[in-house]
């Protein structure tokens, strides 16, 4: 621990006990998969980590730490605070004391710090920078898909208005206000290598071309990519393949007889969907396994940024378990 070497009977006792949980397990496998000192070596230059008029300030290790459970488990400031306060682990894994915990305007500074400089894309970069080091970006095809994120509908803030950054977006016959999260996947490991945050109207295939690194030899997407080879934007010379969805109605209206070409169309369809399964995986580790399914803050920088920063260490744990099954699969 960096603040505090001396460790009271608490410690000793927590130390002891005889169960470890599956926040442990976490936290210890985010230690060893996250390479935390090349992330550190982005944020230092803009740290203040010197002699200062007010109270000491807290440890780069020790707040890096802390934004990373912040992001993980979803907290808003004020709640991480509290989760330092109550949960021994977490004091653990940050690297803190009980008497020296960081209150919710220190954590909110280290925040704003990220996002005053950009540096949850260049930690992004850095962390993908790793992965492709050890052979997990092919980049031989790319995935692309978005997907909404709700936000507050509410008024009642001082303002007294929507948060103007975010807009309407019809999906089915459903109406969703908020963002959207766009991402380009590595179309053989299912991870992601580009991002964007735009505003819930834009459309998908807008973005797409923003979406590729610009090496993949063919693009996959589905029926809303449709036209995408026609845009502007991928008029370049040697433009990837792009393998886009038949609209579902279309589908059903060419499958309505049961003949061979329709069967041989339905296979088509479910083989291409199961390729671009992928890209939900991500999806689903964003919104269900860390529980980021609603905007935490107004703007779309603020919500970009933490974002960024979550689908960076979903990346590490994402390629650390294709690197398990590629192992396996080969002692078979």
């Amino acid at each position: 621990m960096e603040q505090n070497q001396q460790f009271s009977f608490a410690d000793a006792e927590y130390a002891n006990k005889g169960k470890v949980t599956r926040r442990e397990k976490f936290l210890a496998q985010l230690e060893v998969l996250l390479p935390w000192s090349r992330m550190r070596a982005v944020i230092e230059p803009h740290y203040a980590s010197g002699k200062s008029r007010g109270r000491k300030p807290f440890a780069l290790n020790a707040m890096l730490h802390v934004h990373v459970a912040q992001i993980v488990y979803n907290y808003s400031d004020p709640g991480m605070e509290d989760a330092l306060y109550e949960i021994e682990s977490l004091r653990r894994f940050c690297g803190i004391r009980l008497e020296s915990v960081p209150d919710e305007s220190t954590i909110l500074q280290f925040r704003h710090l990220l996002e005053r400089h950009g540096l949850s894309e260049q930690i992004f970069q850095t962390i993908n920078q790793t992965l492709c080091e050890r052979g997990l970006f092919l980049k031989a095809g790319t995935i692309v898909d978005a997907s909404l994120i709700a936000a507050p509908t509410s008024t009642k803030n001082q303002s007294q208005a929507r948060d103007p950054e975010m807009h309407s977006s019809k999906k089915g016959n459903q109406w969703f206000f908020g963002s959207k999260f766009h991402i380009g996947v590595d179309s053989e490991t299912g991870l992601v290598h580009t991002l964007t945050v735009t505003s819930g109207n834009v459309s998908d295939v807008a973005e797409a071309a923003n979406l590729l690194h610009g090496e993949e030899r063919f693009v996959h997407g589905d029926a809303g990519y449709q036209g995408l080879d026609q845009r502007p934007e991928m008029q370049i010379e040697n433009p990837p393949t792009c393998v886009i969805a038949m609209r579902p109605s279309k589908l059903a209206k060419l499958t309505q007889e049961d003949c061979e070409q329709a069967q041989l169309l339905r296979q088509v369809a479910h083989e291409l969907a199961s390729r671009r399964a992928k890209v939900e995986h991500v999806f689903r580790d964003i919104k269900i396994r860390f529980g980021y399914a609603k905007n935490r803050y107004r703007g779309l920088a603020k919500n970009a940024a933490r974002l960024t920063f979550l689908t960076a260490i979903a990346n590490v744990i994402r390629g650390d378990a294709y690197e398990r099954r590629r192992l396996i699969a080969s002692e078979i």
